[in-house]
């Protein structure tokens, strides 16, 4: 919207022809320009204000001045009215280059007109692949000539639209794209309330308030002035149109006398006063029907009044209310329309509504509304239509229009039952918004409304369903606990589904009361052969070392469920890498991604398993996209719990890559976004992640005082599963940090607790562990003992840092000869690995130990960064800079920036030598990808 044309011109410095000034924005106005002009700002900016404060004119200034620099300008404006229309704003803003978005990738270009409902919609929403998308289209775009891309009224975008913006703007980092958006002051704008530059405009100083006087017409002189001047208070919309209030002797304008009214309410008695002295009903009308909606008001008035606009037009932009640009109607500021639809008559507002679904049957979603907005009373009917706009807008992945349909619906429903059944499905689809008080306050609408024990329960399972992912742990823990146990005899299968819901709890929190309590439902729920999968799951996911022998038993059952339902795939990966079965992890992970890819607008309850899998095996590549993929859903839905999980196993593996300064800020951005005690698994994975940091830079002090607040005072694990694979590396720092014997003490009360429930690799984790703590005559039966599982080859990283430490302790003993091959094999399978800092470790011991150590062209990606290994390796694969960014959520522009800075560390010119360069490490590595 124009927010402030009335009113509000600036001046910052010589004007074009043409152009009003605007007043008081200079200092405004050149950040925006510097945002626009320079290749070191960044992308985005977020321009916040009250109502008529210039926003909207500040924009059209840069959109003005970023054209005329030869920038193509993208533009959208946020409308009440569509708010409930998913994609409307994103279609608004990409219809001018319709011809681009053609020339997409297959999938990318599908997916995008599938959102439009341009095309057919997909099975199954993608909502990464439209970002993807998006990113793709501003990448190209910005290939041809600089973009610039302005969106006002933010805060009236509908949520699909925002969500996948948010995405793009978040990777528009080396893009030649700026993206300005402007909102009001306090609205939250979901993915650009954090690390986003944000411009607040505040009140205009005395000397410019005096100065958009002066440039009125009639300007206010005397008390009158001091009046307008004080009840403004800086609002440039408030200045111009209470002058002009004033000069039209309106009778609203005199302050009150018990003080002036809030602004907004001001203004829109302002805007009634001056519609109600229109001189026509026709044009009071037509301004009704343009109000609630430009679009469809298009195609409306022809029909509703015919020949009436020529003659109905001019008195609405004498009075200041609108103006005809070349692009049809505008209102003069978003309160305008406001005023005019509420001094309406609720009979007149319900007939223009009519009016404006009438001649929309060809576009279904827009007719449902306007016909819910004319109802009132219960209407099966339009009741049905809001269904249909529900479904057409789920399936093209808009979770909120869909659910704010169902609500809708359920308000209109003559039933009750039918109006519950209603709100549950708004619950079902809200849950996929990520926000748990809209979920809550459905739910709490099913309460209201029925004594169906079916339906209460759906309601309360789909309150679970998102409440696992936030990070409310302890609280929603109890609320789970409870539902469960209140259906355990009533609803038992609904029951066992909480219950696995809290476990996910219990898991994230890690607090110990909530084992017994998860026990104790347990036991009350009845048996029932097929549930015993879920029953499975409760026990691994809150316990896994209480009976691990017991649940290995019952882990091929639950496989041969999930080759049955491969929807359950992603669970079972879950138990087997809680259990440390990674290599059924592993496999179970890799086949549910290559089903169903990036599908999905939530993480998976536990979705940090899959990334800690692939690190666990050595596959450092796949656990970063792991981690990319769960990080982008959780920034979308605002859950902050999955960000901060992604971003914990990410630092571990750039700790063990050797980037320990960029470990150690994705390991505080972790802890940022969680309460410690909260979130205890992921606090000690920060924690980990830490220490590692602080290993490869060889500050064993630090490392070890990181390291040992992942254990209590008196040397208790602080998380049941997440802490006890840091002993190993807590006792390499307590040797060389002189804390021997307090880790000495925290090893063997770990073994005791594990005793014979843990697996090989934790009794692996604990004999290195031994070995590097006991005397130097005792350590090597614990080294050996480390190594002596094949299985153990399954952790590849862990292996060979036992390896290493066994090659030491042996040439330190003078067996230099039997040294060499641990070493030949750890520093092999660091290089392969890319474990920089272990590599360089295992060089020195090596040439100790008088062994021939040479580079080979594996050791050149070590010169990359993470995440420039990655791309070289999918490039290396033979994947196209597009599809490389599908995988990595990047744009094709940043890969091909990547690949260009990598060509020569490589010693290479061409994309064809990558595959020669690196194939041998592919192959040796196997798993590496």
């Amino acid at each position: 919207m124009d927010e402030h044309t009335a009113g509000l011109r600036a001046v910052a410095g010589p004007e074009s022809a043409g152009e009003r000034p605007i007043f008081g924005r200079d200092a405004e106005l050149a950040r925006l320009f510097h945002a626009v002009d320079s290749a070191s700002a960044d992308p985005v900016l977020v321009l916040l204000g009250d109502v008529g404060m210039g926003k909207s004119a500040l924009l059209d200034r840069v959109a003005r001045r970023a054209e005329a620099s030869g920038a193509r300008v993208l533009r959208a404006e946020g409308s009440e009215s569509e708010s409930n229309l998913a994609f409307s704003a994103l279609h608004q803003l990409l219809r001018p280059v319709s011809a681009e978005v053609d020339r997409l990738p297959e999938r990318q270009r599908a997916a995008l007109r599938g959102a439009f409902g341009a095309g057919p919609a997909p099975a199954e929403t993608d909502l990464m692949l439209i970002g993807v998308a998006v990113l793709s289209l501003l990448s190209a775009l910005g290939d041809q000539r600089a973009v610039v891309v302005v969106l006002d009224d933010t805060q009236w975008f509908d949520r699909a639209s925002l969500d996948t913006l948010s995405f793009a703007a978040r990777r528009l980092a080396g893009e030649p794209v700026t993206m300005l958006l402007a909102a009001r002051v306090g609205e939250h704008l979901r993915g650009f309330d954090r690390h986003v530059p944000t411009l607040t405009l505040g009140p205009l100083d005395d000397a410019a308030a005096g100065r958009l006087l002066d440039l009125r017409p009639q300007p206010p002189t005397g008390r009158m002035r001091t009046r307008i001047l004080d009840e403004a208070d800086g609002n440039p919309l408030a200045l111009t149109e209470l002058t002009r209030a004033v000069t039209a002797r309106e009778a609203d304008t005199k302050p009150p006398s018990t003080g002036p009214l809030p602004l907004t309410d001001h203004l829109e008695r302002i805007f009634a006063a001056r519609l109600n002295r229109l001189p026509a009903s026709t044009t009071r009308a037509l301004l009704l029907l343009a109000a609630m909606d430009t679009v469809d008001s298009a195609i409306a008035v022809p029909a509703v009044l015919p020949n009436a606009e020529d003659e109905a037009w001019p008195p609405a932009e004498q009075a200041g209310l609108v103006r005809r640009t070349g692009q049809g109607l505008r209102f003069s500021h978003p309160l305008v329309r406001s005023a005019v639809y509420h001094a309406a008559p609720v009979d007149a507002r319900r007939a223009a509504h009519l009016a404006l679904a009438e001649p929309l049957r060809d576009e279904p979603d827009r007719r449902a509304w306007h016909l819910a907005a004319a109802a009132t009373r219960p209407d099966a009917a339009v009741a049905a239509e809001l269904e249909r706009t529900a479904d057409r807008a789920r399936r093209r992945g808009g979770h909120a229009a869909a659910a704010k349909a169902l609500q809708r619906a359920a308000e209109l429903a003559p039933q009750r039952e039918d109006s519950a059944r209603l709100l549950v499905e708004a619950a079902a689809a809200a849950v996929l918004t990520g926000d748990l008080a809209w979920v809550e306050e459905l739910a709490a609408g099913v309460r209201a409304r029925t004594d169906d024990a079916s339906l209460l329960a759906d309601a309360a399972a789909q309150v679970g369903r998102l409440a696992v992912l936030t990070v409310r742990h302890t609280v929603v823990f109890s609320r789970l606990a409870d539902a469960a146990e209140r259906l355990a005899l009533a609803r038992p299968a609904t029951a066992l589904d909480l219950l696995a819901g809290a476990a996910v709890v219990r898991f994230y929190c890690g607090e110990d009361a909530q084992r017994h309590r998860t026990r104790a439902v347990l036991r009350r729920l009845p048996e029932d052969a097929s549930h015993a999968w879920l029953r499975t799951w409760v026990r691994a996911v809150s316990d896994p070392f209480d009976d691990r022998a017991g649940l290995l038993c019952l882990l091929p059952r639950v496989a041969a469920e999930a080759r049955r339902r491969p929807d359950r795939l992603t669970a079972f990966a879950i138990m087997a890498w809680l259990l440390d079965e990674t290599p059924q992890a592993v496999r179970a992970f890799d086949e549910a991604f290559d089903r169903w890819g990036t599908r999905g607008p939530l993480p998976d309850g536990l979705g940090g398993a899959a990334a800690w899998s692939y690190v666990e095996q050595g596959r450092w590549g796949r656990a970063r996209e792991a981690c990319a993929r769960s990080s982008a859903l959780g920034t979308t839905a605002g859950l902050d719990h999955a960000v901060a999980c992604a971003a914990a196993v990410d630092a571990t593996v750039l700790a063990y890559q050797g980037d320990a300064t960029a470990a150690r800020a994705r390991a505080e951005d972790a802890l940022a976004l969680i309460d410690p005690w909260e979130s205890r698994s992921v606090a000690v994975y920060a924690r980990r992640a830490l220490g590692a940091a602080a290993l490869a830079e060889g500050a064993h002090e630090a490392a070890y005082d990181q390291l040992r607040t992942v254990f209590t005072a008196d040397g208790a694990p602080v998380h049941y599963h997440a802490s006890y694979p840091a002993l190993a590396d807590l006792a390499a720092a307590a040797v060389r940090s002189g804390r021997r014997e307090e880790a000495a003490v925290i090893v063997e009360r770990s073994a005791r607790a594990l005793a014979d429930n843990a697996s090989p690799r934790l009794r692996a984790l604990l004999e290195r562990a031994r070995g590097l703590l006991a005397d130097p005559e005792d350590a090597e039966p614990h080294f050996r003992a480390a190594l002596a599982d094949p299985v153990l080859e399954h952790w590849p990283f862990e292996r060979a840092q036992t390896l290493l430490d066994l090659a030491e302790w042996l040439r330190r003993r003078r067996r230099i000869a039997e040294a060499r091959a641990p070493l030949a094999e750890a520093l092999e399978t660091f290089r392969r690995l890319g474990a920089r800092p272990w590599i360089e470790r295992a060089r020195a011991e090596a040439r100790a130990a008088g062994l021939d150590v040479t580079d080979s062209t594996p050791d050149a990606l070590a010169e990359l960064s993470p995440q420039q290994q990655q791309i070289i390796r999918l490039a290396a694969r033979g994947l196209t800079n597009r599809e490389i960014g599908e995988k990595l959520f990047l744009s094709p522009r940043t890969v091909s920036s990547h690949l260009y800075r990598s060509f020569p560390k490589l010693g290479i010119t061409a994309r064809s030598q990558l595959r020669e360069l690196i194939e041998n490490t592919l192959v040796t590595a196997g798993h590496q990808d």
